[in-house]
């Protein structure tokens, strides 16, 4: 997108090319819709730990503010909304901010949508996500930069991408692009997936220090994603800052 750094044009047109199907869960974001409640269970644990919430609580993070980075069309910022933070969803691509707004007006939401990147916007917030995200920008250590500054002292930023390596290639390449044809071919290219100890590197160089990584495995018998500890694929990281 324009004034940009981080922002890589083919990705966010590939992307807004399915911005219609957001929220069909059979349709092109499938796999985000099955994966979600392993990704929502990742955020709530950690960042109920981090700011001293009761987990009790319908809505235990009022009073702290969320930016989701890369937002697409709000599939984690909706139920971020309903666990009480104030939410700002930021996506580079229009069409997709349009869908987000969309949804969350029909569904009585009051989310702040934009078309932005990190970067562009002002303001700090509690916490920050960017979840599949890094695998698709530009500017990898651009990127890392901008979201720790967006994250307030005390904050927490959460990221989830995929790891380079030969089971990543068949699983998320071969097995999900051309074998099960879960996404488009040619939604991921493997050589910008990263390695944990390199996201962790471009995390610290960034200023914040992260905490805990996890993995997501998928079962196809259930056709469920649920948290792993081994970090082969798919996986998340909890990083926070001083």
């Amino acid at each position: 997108m324009p004034g940009s750094a981080t922002a890589a044009a083919e990705e966010v047109e590939r992307f807004q090319e399915l911005a219609g199907s957001w929220w069909d869960p059979a349709g092109a974001f499938r796999p985000l819709h099955r994966i979600n409640p392993a990704r929502l269970s990742f955020l709530r644990r950690h960042l109920l730990a981090h700011f001293e919430r009761d987990a009790r609580s319908l809505r235990p993070f009022a009073g702290l503010t969320l930016l989701d980075v890369g937002c697409g069309g709000g599939l984690l910022c909706e139920p971020m909304a309903r666990l009480g933070f104030a939410v700002t969803g930021i996506d580079a691509g229009e069409k997709n901010v349009a869908a987000a707004r969309r949804h969350a007006e029909g569904a009585g939401l009051a989310i702040d949508y934009r078309t932005a990147a990190p970067e562009q916007i002002e303001g700090r917030f509690d916490a920050v996500l960017a979840m599949e995200v890094v695998e698709h920008v530009a500017d990898v250590p651009a990127f890392l930069a901008a979201l720790a500054e967006r994250v307030a002292p005390g904050g927490a930023l959460i990221l989830s991408t995929l790891n380079r390596t030969a089971k990543s290639f068949a699983l998320a390449i071969l097995g999900a692009e051309y074998v099960l044809r879960w996404v488009p071919r040619g939604t991921h290219d493997w050589r910008k997936f990263l390695r944990p100890s390199e996201l962790a590197a471009g995390l610290r160089s960034a200023g914040v220090s992260p905490v805990a990584f996890e993995g997501l495995r998928f079962d196809p018998l259930r056709d469920s994603w649920s948290l792993d500890a081994r970090l082969d694929v798919n996986y998340m990281v909890y990083a926070a800052k001083a």
